[in-house]
């Protein structure tokens, strides 16, 4: 197998699958490497999410990401089965953050998301007012075109690229050193060498320190860690139950199958290691839930923790880094990445290639950060 590839994209979770199958799309005949620390890729947070399509999910920044994401979930390319469920996404109001529905509802106006106000005898009504406590019942926001994601599909499915063009996947590849020489990286693994003009960092949790190996600055990535609880309760979650989630950010739950699925919707700060739940963390969430459902928490079936990676200002990280030729971000998508994967994808396939982008990459940008976003000419005029 040959060592020499155009482009080496670093972590092969959704944000480096889903730049290698943007990059074959527009360009069929470059050759794209996929480096993968572990034994499999999507082993840490891509394997570890909700997967939950939520127009309004990250704030009026990141909307635009998900509205260019839509068309593809909705009718995905060859390649990839249906991904996504109907569930419509419920804001219910905690009894303790009065006006917390307000608040929602100006991010909600604010990124132009279509959403119901439910009134306390349309939500006692519903699948979800059923399982709630009245005090928890008064009233609600529904945001109706949400959805379940098939996030194991839409990621294999990057991993197959598009119209015969794949990208080459090493796994068991911990990356260990980078070199720049001559205009190009020679990466070090532990799987062999390789080399490429062009870097893309796409390791996630691990985005800063692969970045100091490269001689670039941080930006300041936070890994915060997020629980999820599996339960089984009594009576059974119905089928058409929505993703619950409480105004004050406390839990959201949704049904899988006749399980629960229930997380405190943390975020703590953490270090890049392959993380569990903290138990505290997970009785600290079925206290609440049970505080505010009348349902019987039978037993916690199985539990798991993520860890979601932001930037300072919570926006994704794509571009050019500006200070070192030939290295390019793509980090930074903390709880939104699946979601955000079809559009980031192209995204970042266009600023690499020099097309056009389908959402306006500024607020993204590396320069935001404190770099300046210089793009790399260099390696823009060899596909010219």
């Amino acid at each position: 197998m040959s060592q020499d590839f155009d482009i080496a994209i670093i972590g092969a979770g959704i944000a480096g699958a889903s730049t290698a199958w943007a990059l074959l799309e527009a360009a069929p005949q470059l050759r794209v490497l996929l480096i993968e620390m572990e034994e499999r890729p999507g082993y840490h947070t891509t394997g570890r999410s909700a997967a939950i399509f939520i127009e309004s999910y990250g704030g009026p920044a990141v909307v635009p990401l998900s509205r260019a994401s839509r068309a593809f979930f909705g009718e995905a390319p060859a390649g990839f089965p249906p991904l996504l469920h109907h569930r419509p996404s419920l804001i219910i109001e905690s009894p303790e953050d009065a006006g917390g529905l307000e608040r929602v509802a100006a991010e909600y106006d604010e990124g132009g998301v279509a959403y119901d106000w439910l009134d306390a005898a349309a939500l006692a009504a519903s699948p979800a007012g059923q399982m709630l406590k009245p005090e928890w019942r008064n009233r609600a926001l529904i945001e109706p075109d949400c959805h379940d994601i098939d996030v194991a599909a839409l990621h294999q499915g990057f991993l197959r690229g598009v119209n015969g063009a794949k990208p080459t996947l090493i796994t068991n590849a911990q990356v260990t050193a980078l070199d720049r020489i001559a205009g190009m990286w020679r990466i070090i693994t532990r799987a062999g060498v390789f080399t490429a003009p062009l870097l893309v960092n796409a390791a996630g949790a691990w985005a800063d320190g692969l970045a100091t190996l490269a001689g670039a600055a941080p930006k300041g990535l936070m890994p915060l860690r997020r629980t999820m609880a599996v339960l089984r309760i009594d009576p059974v979650p119905p089928a058409d139950l929505p993703t619950v989630m409480s105004s004050d950010g406390s839990f959201y739950f949704k049904p899988d199958g006749e399980r629960l699925w229930l997380s405190p919707h943390d975020e703590i700060l953490d270090v890049p290691h392959d993380v569990r739940p903290d138990e505290m963390d997970l009785a600290v969430v079925i206290d609440r839930f049970e505080q505010a459902s009348t349902v019987a928490v039978k037993r916690l079936e199985s539990s798991w923790a993520g860890l979601r990676s932001f930037a300072p200002d919570r926006l994704p990280v794509y571009g050019f880094d500006g200070a070192v030729d030939g290295l390019f971000w793509c980090a930074g998508q903390g709880g939104f990445g699946i979601q955000t994967a079809p559009a980031a994808g192209r995204l970042c396939a266009a600023l690499l290639l020099g097309g056009t982008a389908p959402v306006d990459p500024a607020p993204y940008a590396t320069g935001r950060l404190g770099i300046s976003n210089r793009p790399y000419r260099k390696f823009l005029m060899y596909f010219q």
